[in-house]
């Protein structure tokens, strides 16, 4: 599988069974679910990791894992996401193949070439907005470096950041391909009608 055209991406959060998120959000139409837990044992995430994947091919949907490559090359995901302090993508590339979708973190052009360099297929951007998802030392980017990025990497953008309702419309028309949430969903009522409202809102 490839990545869509326009897309979100949900983010498993911390504080939500990631099984029972990851149901949610792709019966909300998310085209990519990413696995995310920086507390959980290789066991706990393995474990998740399979019965995630296993929704996510149900709905012809993208499984990535963050940061753990031993994670994804286990149980076959679809690919992994990296960020600066992980293992270069070059790296991840060489043990997960030529098909595993390969995203990596950047906040920066000169990253964003990097990463290009290194064989990533798409580029996460961000944080875009203020977030309380994620702990940050830096000043949130905006939206105007989205375009410098995606051109200094030649490949999908996807912003991640303090992005729901009320600025998903900007992000996408600065030039993202996909939208990247936490909080827009996990922290909402109706995570499936959440969802839903956020994936319309990429097409207006």
């Amino acid at each position: 599988m490839r990545l869509p055209r326009r897309f979100l991406c949900v983010i498993t959060d911390e504080r939500l069974c990631p099984v029972e998120l990851a149901g949610m959000a792709l019966e909300g139409g998310a085209r990519m679910v990413q696995l995310r837990r920086k507390t959980a044992s290789g066991l706990e995430l393995y474990e998740w990791a399979v019965r995630i994947q296993e929704l996510c091919r149900q709905r012809e949907a993208l499984f990535i894992v963050n940061d753990r490559v031993d994670i994804a090359l286990a149980m076959h995901a679809d690919g992994v996401h990296l960020g600066q302090d992980d293992l270069p993508a070059s790296a991840a590339r060489s043990l997960l193949g030529p098909d595993a979708i390969i995203g990596v973190s950047v906040a920066n052009a000169a990253e964003a070439e990097k990463a290009r360099h290194d064989g990533a297929d798409y580029i996460g951007a961000g944080h875009i907005f203020p977030t309380f998802s994620k702990d940050k030392t830096t000043a949130p980017l905006g939206t105007s470096p989205i375009r410098a990025i995606g051109k200094a990497a030649g490949m999908p953008v996807v912003a991640i950041g303090g992005i729901g309702a009320g600025n998903i419309q900007e992000v996408m028309k600065a030039g993202a391909s996909g939208i990247a949430v936490i909080s827009a969903v996990s922290g909402t009522d109706d995570p499936v009608a959440a969802t839903r409202d956020l994936v319309g809102r990429i097409w207006l």
